[in-house]
């Protein structure tokens, strides 16, 4: 494998080097022990061995009773999916209204980011039809709405039978003011801007040239793989809480920092604020993805050598966007999950 073309990643080797090592067994159970300690899992422990780690039950439980409750560290939702569900960018839960989810989609389906099955038509379209011709409304054409009525969707203007029957959560704007993310509720707006979506936000409250830098992120990813968004949002997650991290070290330490020790001290605080994804599986993503069917074994390393550098013009693309020095080693090494 030839050296990796980014010339930071060479300044950064023994950093880097020390956050992809393996966690120690103590580690592992320290930081397992205070999550379960934190998330009052009382009834359930962790145990590891060198092939892996597992839940176990430490009582019966009755038929359907909640056992664990686990929380995503950071999640994505695929690109093309975006036009099919409207859901929290935290907690991926439905938001709006049926109506809303109904009338987005076939209006988002309208401009042409989906293929529409004409061959089929259900119940809501027979409605929606029903409807728009006693409004009065241009007759549908090749099974296609109005816009009329999908604005009256959209907007809550206009009901589907039953539909009060599916409550769902009122949408809650992103804090930042961008129109990608949506939310459940306050709560949700809140942690997620505080632990990923702030530094990824192309919204008011970003300067235009970090806005322009992570659109061409965005957009890069959605052409290739969005496998990127979600590594963007594992380095944005670190990020910010070396920052918390940091703020809080300094605030409650007595004696100033010295400039040799200062290296070494953001370093541990980088490497605290990497041990929730450095508990999981870690590996160089172009080693370990699979070969596709129509690549030959002789044009493997041809192959791997073109993902690692779709995964470097990714990377390029994203540091533009929220490169901070202190934390490189995270970011550069973050081409594991790449």
């Amino acid at each position: 494998m030839e050296a990796s073309p980014c010339p930071l990643e060479v300044e950064f080797s023994n950093q880097i080097a020390a956050l992809l090592a393996p966690p120690s067994s103590k580690s592992i159970q320290e930081y397992y022990d205070g999550l379960l300690h934190e998330t009052k899992s009382h009834f359930i422990r962790v145990e590891f061995n060198e092939n892996g780690k597992g839940v176990f039950s430490n009582r019966d439980f009755k038929e359907e009773h909640l056992v664990l409750k686990d929380q995503m560290l950071v999640a994505a939702q695929h690109s093309s999916n975006k036009v099919d569900c409207f859901v929290c960018s935290r907690c991926f839960c439905y938001i709006g209204s049926v109506e809303v989810q109904i009338g987005r989609k076939l209006y988002l389906e309208s401009l042409g980011l989906t293929t529409m099955d004409c061959d089929h038509q259900s119940e809501d379209q027979s409605f929606l039809q029903e409807n728009d011709d006693e409004t009065g409304s241009s007759a549908h054409k090749n099974n296609s709405f109005s816009m009329d009525v999908l604005q009256l969707l959209m907007d809550g203007n206009l009901f589907l039978p039953y539909s009060k029957q599916f409550t769902l959560p009122t949408i809650v704007a992103c804090p930042g003011g961008c129109e990608e993310e949506h939310y459940c509720s306050k709560l949700c707006a809140d942690i997620d801007w505080d632990t990923v979506h702030s530094l990824l936000c192309t919204g008011k409250t970003s300067d235009s040239f970090r806005q322009a830098a992570l659109v061409k992120f965005t957009e890069h990813a959605n052409r290739t793989n969005d496998i990127f968004i979600l590594a963007a949002k594992v380095i944005s997650f670190t990020i910010l809480r070396y920052r918390r991290l940091k703020r809080s070290y300094l605030e409650g330490s007595k004696q100033p920092i010295l400039n040799e020790a200062e290296g070494q001290s953001n370093l541990c605080i980088l490497s605290e604020a990497w041990k929730p994804v450095a508990m999981g599986f870690k590996r160089r993503w172009w080693d370990c993805i699979a070969l596709p069917d129509d690549i030959d074994s002789c044009q493997e390393a041809s192959f791997r050598m073109q993902i690692r550098d779709l995964a470097f013009t990714s990377l390029q693309l994203l540091k533009e966007a929220i490169f901070d020095v202190e934390c490189a080693p995270c970011i550069l090494q973050e081409s594991t999950a790449w």
